[in-house]
């Protein structure tokens, strides 16, 4: 669609396909909590600043908020200006014009876009906000979804095995990747810090958005449990992953342990032992000491073993509960050997 130089609201859909930064002008409180992927926080007002105005909506008037938004804003002008040109300035493709929104598409993306127009900037106001963005997200959980997982227990790289697939109709996300976790007491190690669980959603409904842009016929995901850490896959989405059939990697126990020290061993001992520990009453005592003894004495494989069989029995009762299984054993294959396999795989139809 072509950009018109209008301060029009644009729905989702519309909003989306216009080419230009899109600035989010919530309080930075607001804006950690979720936001549209790659929009950039120029916030109105600070978190301070939105809750002294709130309270005087709340225990004076709906004027007197406005007036004292006015008063903030106009004393902010100048540092706002700057920010603004500075952004439109990195994006000379686009024309010097700008995406905005805020929570319900109201008065502060509106005196956001008044202030940027001043300066002969284009603006477009996201229709509803925020809000109207994540009923959008949420929708996107509840189509029918063809998706196939990739089961197996512990140490069998089942995350690296997805990333490295590239054929045109199958259509890989990585939860892992985008939630910054690996699903078990190890999974935050070595990695970045998690997304909210909201800002999770966003994510990840904007990787569904694209799987429907492509010509993929099937999703591929990890079989996971429903928490990856503090990341919550979303209901909708996780009734759909416990009814898709599973392709199940089978690797030697061997070639599982030394996969799993080849991931963890880089970590501290100290991060290690306190990942044992928030799962000693599961391990029992024995198990927890023979693991924590191992890692103080950098005997990796040991420390593995001692912990594997309860991961095992953890998967194998999740596998129970499945019935579309297809099983494939990779033992004693490289990755691109692995992939070939898989990819050749005589697999049931969805």
């Amino acid at each position: 669609m072509s950009e018109k130089p209008t301060n029009s609201s644009y729905g989702v859909t519309d909003f989306r396909d216009l080419n230009s930064p899109i600035v989010d002008v919530r309080s930075p409180s607001e804006f950690f909590k979720g936001h549209w992927p790659g929009a950039i926080n120029i916030p109105l007002f600070s978190d301070i600043e939105r809750e002294l105005i709130g309270k005087s909506y709340k225990k004076e008037s709906r004027l007197k908020a406005i007036f004292n938004g006015l008063k903030i804003s106009l004393k902010n002008s100048s540092k706002l200006i700057e920010t603004i040109l500075h952004t439109t300035s990195q994006k000379e493709e686009v024309n010097n014009s700008l995406r905005i929104y805020c929570w319900r598409g109201g008065m502060r993306s509106a005196a956001f876009a008044w202030l940027a127009r001043t300066i002969g900037i284009k603006t477009y106001l996201l229709k509803g906000g925020y809000k109207s963005y994540r009923n959008w997200v949420l929708n996107q959980f509840e189509a029918d979804l063809p998706i196939r997982l990739i089961g197996g227990k512990t140490g069998t790289r089942k995350t690296d095995l997805l990333n490295h697939i590239n054929k045109e109709n199958i259509y890989v996300i990585d939860l892992e990747g985008i939630a910054n976790h690996r699903g078990s007491s190890f999974g935050s190690l070595g990695m970045e810090k998690q997304p909210t669980s909201q800002q999770f959603e966003n994510i990840l409904a904007e990787f569904l958005c694209d799987f429907h842009k492509n010509n993929a016929i099937e999703i591929w995901l990890e079989a996971e449990s429903s928490n990856l850490g503090k990341c919550r896959i979303p209901n909708s989405l996780y009734t759909k992953m416990k009814k898709a059939p599973i392709l199940e990697i089978i690797k030697s126990k061997n070639e599982r342990i030394e996969n799993l020290v080849n991931l963890y061993s880089q970590n501290s001992q100290n991060e290690l032992k306190n990942a044992v520990k928030r799962i000693s009453k599961r391990l029992g005592p024995q198990r927890t000491k023979e693991a924590i003894d191992a890692i103080e004495k950098k005997e990796w494989s040991k420390a593995c073993e001692a912990m594997l069989d309860y991961y095992d029995k953890c998967y194998e009762y999740e596998l129970k509960k499945t019935e579309k299984i297809n099983s494939i054993n990779l033992s004693g294959l490289d990755l691109k050997s692995s992939l070939k396999k898989i990819l050749n795989e005589n697999l049931n139809p969805l």
